[in-house]
């Protein structure tokens, strides 16, 4: 039982994260249109940070966390070649989630990083992430 609530734990805490990795940067899309030092300029910079300090930042401490757990109460799984895999993708995804931070906090200093483009194109690198790693749990094909 205890597993199992691990798991389900595991399981909240991945849909908060991935929640606010894919609306992180479609608000710096809305912030760029915004006018610099104006009313929505504000408001997105307490957005962001509230997002990041709120939901994403303590969901991926929890990731990081119950995972670790979920392999301590079953080290069977440290012989299966899917884990290690999906590790890395975990790492990358973090990775990721490094890289938004350092942009919340230029945007929170005023600066403007990066085009619209730019932020719609990774905005989906982490559902394509997620798709590998949803892919290796589920399938296990090594």
């Amino acid at each position: 039982m205890t597993y199992l609530i691990l798991k389900w734990l595991h399981i909240l805490a991945v849909i908060a994260w991935m929640a606010g990795m894919m609306y992180l940067p479609r608000l710096f899309i809305y912030h760029l249109g915004s006018e610099r030092g104006g009313e929505a300029d504000r408001t997105f910079r307490i957005m962001e940070r509230r997002l990041l300090k709120g939901i994403i930042n303590p969901s991926m401490v929890a990731v990081w966390v119950l995972g670790i757990a979920l392999v301590v109460a079953n080290p069977a799984y440290l012989s299966q070649g899917w884990l290690y895999t999906k590790i890395a993708l975990v790492v990358a995804l973090s990775a990721v989630h490094g890289f938004y931070v350092r942009s919340q906090k230029a945007f929170e200093r005023g600066e403007r990083p990066k085009t619209d483009r730019f932020w719609r194109i990774i905005n989906e690198a982490p559902f394509v992430l997620l798709i590998g790693i949803v892919f290796l749990v589920v399938l296990r094909p090594f």
